[in-house]
């Protein structure tokens, strides 16, 4: 069974409608949704005869037109709800090291508020356990920190 051009280029207009749905169902990220609505307009275009340079004019146009329309409405709308952690407010906090940071072998803790994080140097030094440290960011489950002060002293007190 042979097609002539005209439906050759209408069934490539409802196939590529038919992918750029599925793949924006598939990812629902408003990746392809915009390629979705063009192709239909040069479907319709081919629909009604219209001549190749008028489908893909109205392709390009159409998906373009949509992108930069609604696109940052969209974005504005999906996803704008930021579910804060409590996590932020360590930062800037004072802790102590209670195991050796060491950023080469990936690892450190230290102690904020009374509960342990795993931590990491914010300059790549090494630090040792009983400094007393700053809080610089959070990146994941790790604080980067920095020394604020000297070891403290985990021996006895010495006698004079």
């Amino acid at each position: 069974m042979w097609f002539d051009a005209k439906s050759m280029m209408q069934i490539m207009w409802l196939v590529l409608l038919v992918v750029f749905a599925v793949g924006e169902a598939a990812t629902v990220g408003l990746t392809s949704i915009w390629f979705a609505a063009g192709s239909l307009a040069a479907l319709i275009a081919a629909l009604l005869g219209g001549p190749l340079w008028v489908q893909l004019t109205l392709f390009l146009a159409v998906s373009l037109l949509c992108l930069v329309a609604a696109r940052p409405l969209a974005k504005r709308h999906l996803n704008s709800k930021v579910e804060p952690t409590n996590a932020d407010r360590v930062i800037g906090e004072t802790a102590q090291v209670i195991e050796d940071v060491d950023n080469i072998h990936g690892k450190g803790a230290v102690v904020i508020r009374g509960m342990t994080w795993s931590a990491r140097s914010q300059d790549g030094g090494p630090i040792t356990t009983g400094t007393m440290v700053r809080v610089l960011r959070i990146e994941g489950v790790k604080v980067f920190v920095e020394p604020i002060a000297a070891p403290v002293s985990t021996g006895e007190p010495k006698s004079w």
